[in-house]
């Protein structure tokens, strides 16, 4: 479907400031809403926000329903009476800039088992109530959850494959007696989804009322070691005997990798899913648009075909090709849920049923300006080779930041890119944002580390690097008054927000102070 001529930022709420080692849904968040509308910005654009897997990476999800517990709002517990306040008033010396995930998840994950004792302890009525609801709203996927996470507690983060054999094949007698023992610990984590959710929901609602639309991601396959594969594994490519997947994600070998990227999710059966008329995906994007406004769907080419890869393999290259479900899959969730607003990411290696899958629906693709200008002015990720119903990036989390790129980029980029924006290069972030901004594409997305200035030190993500990624942040100190201003005028001048203050000197910024 086609968008609103607009644009937004790229920006994690873990990589929000904060004094509990992470970013949240807490005031920090409120204000990033507000410097949003201030910049005339009508788009958050956030990575998944699923309970993290292997990496702390959230493309490695537990759950393709869950919220990730480390986004909650402390604070916002202690003002309900759930954590005393000396339980979050000193916290640790956490970095400023990264996350230690090794410090900050114990910290966190210990005061949300506080605050769960102390509402269980003694839950005022309508708390009780509003919880109750709630789990039974979300049954459908909640009960699989907790009790996945709490048997994953108690196997010491095992796979869940070399749990005890009854509960690895889900015996009746075992899993009821399983939730008996562990009653506690699947409420806990009960208890942070509706902590979340009701974070999330109110939040949303603010950004909302301010002109602000949430957009979320889906990656396209799950975690092996996820509730979902654990709960429903008639539904992927495993082994009769283990259990383990057979067959594993990933991508054939390229210009950037002789081995390609073996990714090792699990592969779907799709036809399981058609006989199931695909009630999974219909489920996971319902409770998608639920909780976010847009969708960016992750790998979208993996619909159309996959590269396949034996799961005794180390690498990618003995792989092969098969085909996805392509129509078949959206034709069945636009009937239950109709038009869909969602973003295809079309990067990487396109062929033509691609992209035929993705202008059938009408979904936007996806263009990246750092790749525009390693060949020659034919590239389609130049701006002049836009279309309108496309979503146009200085970069994503992938990449590095514009400054980092255009500082190691070869020769030919950088004279390409600084003749092509008729720039000395000095500010090409800024050049590189503004035609991003001033294209026909229907939306302009950039990082906010770019909108900052920021090097390769303060990327998101380097694919590829199995440890380290995920963890950075920025402090309100390296965000000046002109950054909103600076980006309001150019918002206001590509038609991209309501240009009424254009002509007041130094533009909205007043109404923001980091």
């Amino acid at each position: 479907m086609r968008f609103q001529r607009s644009s937004g930022i790229l920006l994690h709420p873990t990589s929000l400031p904060g004094p509990h080692g992470s970013g949240d849904f807490g005031e920090a968040a409120y204000h990033f809403i507000d410097w949003l509308a201030v910049a005339g910005q009508k788009l958050w654009q956030m990575l998944p926000l699923c309970p993290v897997g292997m990496g702390n990476s959230p493309y490695m999800g537990l759950s393709a329903f869950a919220g990730y517990p480390l986004l909650i709002d402390l604070n916002e517990l202690a003002r309900r009476g759930w954590l005393k306040p000396e339980a979050i008033e000193q916290p640790p010396q956490f970095p400023t800039q990264r996350i230690d995930y090794d410090a900050v998840t114990p910290y966190r994950m210990e005061r949300l088992r506080w605050a769960s004792n102390a509402f269980f302890a003694a839950p005022a009525k309508a708390d009780a109530e509003a919880f109750a609801a709630f789990c039974a709203e979300e049954r459908s996927w909640l009960d699989d959850y907790a009790l996945f996470m709490a048997l994953m507690e108690k196997n010491k983060g095992k796979e869940w494959c070399d749990w005890h054999p009854d509960l690895v094949h889900r015996k009746p007698a075992a899993m009821t007696k399983a939730h008996e023992d562990l009653l506690g610990d699947v409420n806990f984590w009960k208890f942070t989804q509706w902590c979340f959710f009701r974070q999330w929901k109110a939040l949303k609602k603010y950004a909302n009322e301010k002109g602000v639309k949430m957009v979320g991601d889906i990656p396209i396959f799950i975690a092996y070691q996820s509730a979902d594969v654990w709960a429903h594994p008639e539904l992927f490519y495993l082994n009769t005997t283990d259990l383990r997947p057979s067959v594993v994600a990933g991508v054939p070998p390229d210009y950037f990798s002789a081995t390609g990227q073996r990714w090792g999710n699990p592969l779907y059966r799709w036809d399981v899913m058609h006989k199931q008329k695909y009630a999974w995906w219909i489920d996971r994007i319902k409770k998608t648009l639920e909780v976010v406004d847009i969708a960016r769907i992750d790998h979208f080419r993996g619909f159309a075909a996959y590269w396949e890869i034996p799961g005794t393999e180390k690498t990618a290259v003995k792989g092969k090709w098969i085909d996805g479900p392509k129509e078949e899959l959206f034709l069945a969730i636009q009937k239950q849920l109709g038009d869909l607003p969602i973003i295809a990411e079309d990067l990487g290696l396109m062929t033509p049923d691609v992209y035929k899958l993705r202008d059938q629906f009408a979904f936007p693709g996806m263009r990246i300006l750092q790749f525009a200008f390693a060949a020659d002015a034919k590239n389609i990720f130049l701006p002049h080779k836009y279309e309108a119903n496309t979503v146009v990036y200085t970069g994503t989390h992938d990449n590095d930041t514009t400054l980092g790129w255009f500082a190691t980029a070869t020769d030919h980029e950088r004279v390409f890119a600084q003749k092509y924006f008729g720039t000395d290069g000095h500010e090409i972030h800024w050049d590189m944002m503004r035609a991003a901004s001033a294209s026909v594409a229907d939306i302009a997305v950039f990082p906010f580390q770019d909108i900052l200035g920021l090097g390769t030190e303060h990327r998101m993500n380097f694919p590829g690097k199995a440890l380290g990624n995920w963890g950075w942040r920025y402090q309100w100190s390296q965000v000046e008054h002109w950054h909103a201003g600076r980006l309001y005028e150019m918002t206001a001048l590509a038609d991209r927000c309501n240009g009424a203050n254009l002509d007041i000197p130094g533009y909205p910024t007043d109404k923001v102070t980091p």
